[in-house]
């Protein structure tokens, strides 16, 4: 388990509202993002959140035996490059959104469609593949990751492929795209001898298979509640909360896995001309990945289902404790409170008449009485004890 991951286990916090305020802030973000959608607007209109990140361009040009890997301060500094170099392939990442103008620019020089664009600026768009123009592609994938507070997070992958370049797009700096640029580094990557076309596939290659450390991650929080709940001395709602919590983030990723399946199901459906049957060999081991992390979610949907009902049986089962252990009492106090209130009664020994009445309780003038009574008393709670013993209820 990711170090920082486990310091979140096992330093979760004791307020009881905090488990609540994490639920709701994927819902809040999501509202936030359908309020500034705005309504009645022309398809294709171009529009940029004011909390997005300044853009930082990034290309790495390469081609069998070489590759070139730069962080560009301009625009027209990448786009010179790569229009003066057009026998090499280009991966150029766009990372971070607030520059419309940067956006409307990229558009016309590469001929992008303003549908589309405005998919990815919207950063908010389903896993998907589009053809436009000539063959070439839209695909749009879920990055994921189970954060240090425990919760499912997700950004957006825009990736438009070209004849000589595949253009990405996210609205952070970070990624788990590492993989794909160390694979290139090295200079021994099938990707530096491969069409476009194949890092594209790689890239949605590695968004998929980020998905299986999220769901371990998930995994490993289900087992760690799993112990929380037969670690626990008392009830605790706060616990049930984590439940419920960790729930919805795995319903939440099956949601976002769902149309990754159907996206790569649509690629392998494209003609040829659009993507060569070799390449689809490779986006079916895409799929095949698609369909184990959503077997896994189902997996672990279920087992949150059973850690919902074993928190329940544990609370009813601690509950019947409670119960047995006021059954005993009252069962103890039933016989003595019953001798107690007999001779608790004020029934007179002595008639009016001066006379004894030898039925009415003559051991209260015995002077024995009160031990003898307090004996029987203790006799009665010793045979009920062991009675109890014998059956097992004070295990």
């Amino acid at each position: 388990m990711d170090p920082q991951l486990s310091s979140s286990l096992t330093a979760e916090s004791d307020d009881p509202s905090e488990t609540t305020q994490r639920s709701h802030v994927s819902d809040r973000q999501a509202t936030q993002q359908a309020r500034e959608q705005v309504v009645g607007q022309r398809p294709g209109t171009l529009t940029v959140s004011a909390d997005a990140l300044a853009p930082r361009l990034f290309m790495i040009s390469y081609d069998a035996d070489e590759f070139i890997e730069h962080e560009y301060a301009s625009y027209d500094e990448l786009l010179a490059f790569f229009r003066q170099n057009s026998h090499l392939r280009h991966w150029i990442d766009i990372r971070g959104y607030n520059d419309l103008g940067l956006m409307e620019r990229l558009m016309r020089d590469f001929e992008l469609p303003a549908l589309q664009m405005e998919d990815v600026l919207g950063d908010y768009q389903r896993a998907k593949v589009e053809e436009f123009g000539n063959g070439r592609l839209f695909l749009v994938s879920r990055m994921t990751d189970f954060t240090s507070q425990l919760e499912v997070d997700d950004d957006q992958l825009s990736l438009f492929t070209g004849p000589n370049y595949v253009l990405s797009f996210q609205d952070d700096y970070n990624d788990c795209l590492d993989a794909v640029r160390h694979r290139i580094r090295s200079g021994r990557s099938q990707i530096m001898r491969r069409p476009p076309l194949y890092l594209a596939y790689t890239l949605t290659d590695v968004v998929l298979d980020h998905y299986f450390p999220t769901m371990a991650a998930i995994g490993d929080y289900i087992e760690h509640l799993e112990e929380l709940i037969f670690r626990s001395k008392r009830a605790d709602r706060r616990l049930l909360g984590r439940i419920l919590q960790v729930k919805k983030d795995i319903v939440r990723f099956r949601r976002l896995v769902y149309p990754e399946r159907d996206k790569i199901t649509e690629i392998l459906r494209m003609p040829d001309e659009v993507v060569s049957e070799d390449m689809k060999a490779f986006f079916r081991d895409c799929y095949d990945h698609a369909i184990q992390t959503l077997d896994l979610a189902e997996s672990y949907k279920e087992s949150v289902n059973s850690l919902v009902e074993l928190y329940l049986s544990d609370q009813s089962n601690r509950m019947n404790e409670v119960m047995k252990v006021l059954t005993i009492i009252s069962s103890i106090f039933i016989p003595l409170s019953f001798v107690v209130g007999l001779y608790g009664m004020n029934f007179q020994r002595e008639n009016p008449h001066g006379g004894i009445n030898p039925l009415n309780m003559p051991e209260l003038y015995h002077p024995l009485g009160y031990p003898v009574l307090l004996g029987v008393l203790l006799a009665v709670v010793i045979v009920q004890l062991v009675y109890f013993y014998r059956k097992g209820w004070l295990s």
